[in-house]
């Protein structure tokens, strides 16, 4: 099918135009090591990244209000931070530390290739992350997004079909006219059962060296590319 009708792109984040696993390894580094621990800090970010679907979860499950995401984030860092045994951090390191997720870096070619896909989309941000956590985000990492949307302004965390829904119509758009860009499969299936066209981008070594899932396009995505550089190309982006 033609892609002619597409008008907006919309982004998943963590992992898809920033590297958080690496991110978030340094800055625990960084803080943390001063303090006499010597962690295995990816494996400290993995910990921490993986207790992000189960509190949205809870969210989703309808088990608790809509939480924004820098609430749960601390509260998944508090339950990492016992079982590393890291403890008297302050309550401005805690959150300092906690706000290393507005901090993450971009991957080397998301600002150059979001710049060539803005000449002719509009991008959205279609991200779990918080309105605040979104805008710093890409203040620090110099993202040209032309409008941040996602789970705070939905209401909704992905996959949720109304996480999808919501904001096309924040976009005036229909489903079909916006394209959901991301490294994750699962993301992009959810997208598609709510209309959306789906763009994916690999990123190997979102996970780590051992990453076995996501290292390519499932069956029926409309474009997989290897980079947004190679995207922008694909989309005839100048």
């Amino acid at each position: 099918m033609s892609l002619d009708g597409v008008k907006a792109l919309t982004f998943d984040v963590f992992g898809t135009v920033v590297d958080w696993r690496s991110s978030i390894a340094r800055e625990a580094e960084v803080l943390l090591a001063p303090k006499g621990h010597d962690l295995d800090w990816p494996a400290f970010a993995d910990a921490w990244r993986a207790r992000y679907q189960p509190a949205m979860e809870q969210v989703r499950s309808g088990a608790r209000p809509f939480t924004k995401l820098d609430v749960l984030h601390r509260e998944n860092l508090e339950g990492v931070l016992k079982t590393f045994d890291v403890a008297g951090l302050s309550e401005a390191e805690l959150d300092h530390l906690n706000r290393a997720w507005h901090r993450l870096t971009p991957w080397p070619d998301a600002v150059e290739g979001l710049t060539r896909l803005k000449a002719k989309y509009v991008l959205a941000t279609q991200s779990n992350g918080n309105v605040a956590l979104m805008v710093n985000m890409a203040k620090n990492a110099g993202l040209p997004w032309d409008v941040i949307l996602g789970a705070e302004v939905c209401q909704a965390y992905k996959p949720m079909p109304e996480a999808y829904r919501r904001a096309a119509d924040l976009l005036g758009l229909r489903p079909e006219e916006c394209m959901m860009t991301a490294a994750h499969n699962d993301d992009l299936k959810a997208a598609a059962a709510s209309g959306f066209r789906t763009a994916f981008v690999a990123r190997p070594g979102e996970k780590g060296p051992n990453q076995t899932i996501d290292l390519e396009a499932a069956p029926g995505m409309d474009i997989a590319a290897t980079s947004f550089i190679d995207l922008a190309d694909k989309l005839g982006c100048p």
